[in-house]
Protein backbone atom coordinates (compact mmCIF):
# COMPACT_ATOMS: atom_id res chain seq x y z
CA UNK A 1 0.00 0.00 0.00
CA UNK A 2 1.16 3.68 -0.64
CA UNK A 3 2.62 5.60 2.15
CA UNK A 4 1.19 8.99 1.60
CA UNK A 5 -1.53 10.23 3.68
CA UNK A 6 -3.81 10.06 0.56
CA UNK A 7 -3.91 6.51 -0.61
CA UNK A 8 -6.34 7.36 -3.36
CA UNK A 9 -4.12 8.14 -6.54
CA UNK A 10 -5.04 11.56 -8.44
CA UNK A 11 -7.09 11.47 -11.63
CA UNK A 12 -4.31 11.34 -13.65
CA UNK A 13 -2.45 8.49 -11.81
CA UNK A 14 -5.88 6.59 -11.73
CA UNK A 15 -6.12 6.89 -15.30
CA UNK A 16 -3.21 5.04 -15.93
CA UNK A 17 -3.88 2.28 -13.17
CA UNK A 18 -6.84 1.77 -14.91
CA UNK A 19 -5.47 1.30 -18.33
CA UNK A 20 -3.28 -0.86 -17.08
CA UNK A 21 -5.62 -3.18 -15.05
CA UNK A 22 -7.62 -3.80 -18.48
CA UNK A 23 -3.86 -4.22 -20.56
CA UNK A 24 -2.89 -6.54 -17.31
CA UNK A 25 0.58 -5.52 -18.39
CA UNK A 26 1.94 -2.97 -21.05
CA UNK A 27 4.47 -0.21 -22.14
CA UNK A 28 4.12 3.03 -22.07
CA UNK A 29 2.72 3.03 -25.66
CA UNK A 30 -0.02 0.87 -24.82
CA UNK A 31 -1.11 2.36 -21.76
CA UNK A 32 -1.01 6.28 -23.66
CA UNK A 33 -2.95 4.35 -26.27
CA UNK A 34 -6.29 3.79 -24.08
CA UNK A 35 -5.49 6.93 -21.79
CA UNK A 36 -6.05 8.99 -25.18
CA UNK A 37 -9.29 8.32 -25.45
CA UNK A 38 -10.34 10.02 -22.69
CA UNK A 39 -7.63 12.18 -22.08
CA UNK A 40 -4.32 12.76 -25.43
CA UNK A 41 -1.22 12.89 -23.73
CA UNK A 42 2.51 13.42 -24.42
CA UNK A 43 4.48 9.84 -24.37
CA UNK A 44 6.39 11.49 -22.20
CA UNK A 45 3.57 12.69 -19.43
CA UNK A 46 2.32 9.22 -19.27
CA UNK A 47 6.20 8.13 -18.65
CA UNK A 48 6.09 10.20 -15.72
CA UNK A 49 2.79 9.11 -14.37
CA UNK A 50 3.93 5.32 -14.48
CA UNK A 51 7.36 6.12 -12.94
CA UNK A 52 5.83 7.98 -9.98
CA UNK A 53 3.70 4.78 -9.85
CA UNK A 54 6.26 2.67 -9.36
CA UNK A 55 7.70 4.59 -7.00
CA UNK A 56 4.39 4.34 -4.76
CA UNK A 57 4.15 0.90 -5.01
CA UNK A 58 1.37 0.39 -6.91
CA UNK A 59 2.97 -0.93 -9.94
CA UNK A 60 5.94 -3.10 -10.99
CA UNK A 61 8.29 -2.88 -14.38
CA UNK A 62 10.63 -4.88 -15.81
CA UNK A 63 12.69 -4.42 -18.59
CA UNK A 64 11.90 -5.84 -21.97
CA UNK A 65 14.11 -4.71 -25.02
CA UNK A 66 14.75 -0.72 -24.15
CA UNK A 67 11.38 -0.32 -22.92
CA UNK A 68 9.84 -0.89 -19.61
CA UNK A 69 6.92 -3.11 -19.21
CA UNK A 70 4.28 -2.29 -16.59
CA UNK A 71 2.16 -4.37 -14.16
CA UNK A 72 -0.41 -3.27 -11.24
CA UNK A 73 0.57 -4.50 -7.75
CA UNK A 74 -2.44 -3.63 -6.39
CA UNK A 75 -5.82 -5.13 -7.77
CA UNK A 76 -8.93 -2.71 -8.53
CA UNK A 77 -10.96 -4.02 -5.61
CA UNK A 78 -8.59 -3.26 -3.02
CA UNK A 79 -8.20 0.29 -4.61
CA UNK A 80 -11.96 1.07 -4.37
CA UNK A 81 -11.88 -0.05 -1.10
CA UNK A 82 -9.35 2.42 -0.25
CA UNK A 83 -10.99 5.25 -1.84
CA UNK A 84 -14.47 3.81 0.14
CA UNK A 85 -12.97 3.92 3.36
CA UNK A 86 -11.28 7.64 2.22
CA UNK A 87 -14.87 8.57 1.38
CA UNK A 88 -16.42 7.49 4.51
CA UNK A 89 -13.74 8.71 6.91
CA UNK A 90 -13.89 12.04 5.36
CA UNK A 91 -17.63 12.99 4.43
CA UNK A 92 -19.43 10.40 6.71
CA UNK A 93 -17.36 10.19 10.10
CA UNK A 94 -16.64 6.35 9.15
CA UNK A 95 -20.04 5.71 8.98
CA UNK A 96 -21.56 3.36 6.50
CA UNK A 97 -25.25 3.84 7.66
CA UNK A 98 -24.58 7.29 6.83
CA UNK A 99 -23.22 6.85 3.29
CA UNK A 100 -26.45 4.57 2.81
CA UNK A 101 -28.71 6.98 4.32
CA UNK A 102 -27.39 9.53 1.91
CA UNK A 103 -27.50 7.77 -1.02
CA UNK A 104 -31.24 7.08 -0.42
CA UNK A 105 -31.90 10.13 -0.10
CA UNK A 106 -33.75 12.37 -2.37
CA UNK A 107 -31.49 15.33 -3.84
CA UNK A 108 -32.10 18.38 -2.02
CA UNK A 109 -29.26 20.21 -3.56
CA UNK A 110 -31.58 20.15 -6.52
CA UNK A 111 -34.25 20.88 -5.11
CA UNK A 112 -33.38 23.86 -3.50
CA UNK A 113 -31.38 25.32 -6.57
CA UNK A 114 -34.88 25.26 -8.22
CA UNK A 115 -36.50 27.02 -5.72
CA UNK A 116 -33.64 29.55 -5.62
CA UNK A 117 -34.09 29.96 -9.20
CA UNK A 118 -38.01 30.30 -9.42
CA UNK A 119 -38.98 33.56 -10.73
CA UNK A 120 -40.38 36.20 -7.98
CA UNK A 121 -43.91 37.70 -8.89
CA UNK A 122 -44.21 40.78 -9.77
CA UNK A 123 -45.75 43.03 -7.29
CA UNK A 124 -49.24 45.05 -8.88
CA UNK A 125 -48.89 48.52 -10.02
CA UNK A 126 -51.42 49.76 -7.79
CA UNK A 127 -50.31 47.45 -4.48
CA UNK A 128 -49.94 50.08 -2.08
CA UNK A 129 -51.82 52.88 -1.96
CA UNK A 130 -51.31 56.53 -3.66
CA UNK A 131 -47.52 56.58 -4.85
CA UNK A 132 -46.37 54.39 -2.08
CA UNK A 133 -43.69 51.38 -2.40
CA UNK A 134 -44.34 47.99 -2.37
CA UNK A 135 -42.45 45.78 -0.33
CA UNK A 136 -42.39 42.31 -1.72
CA UNK A 137 -42.07 40.26 1.87
CA UNK A 138 -41.01 37.24 0.13
CA UNK A 139 -37.29 38.42 -0.41
CA UNK A 140 -37.47 39.42 3.51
Amino acid sequence: MPKTVREVPPPLELLCLNALWSLKEGNVKDVRQLVARKRPLAYTTIMTVLDRLVRKGLLARRKVGRAFVYMPQIARDALRRTALRELLEGFFDGSEQELVRFLAAPDTAAAAASTVAAPVPAAPADAGGEGEAHIDTVLL
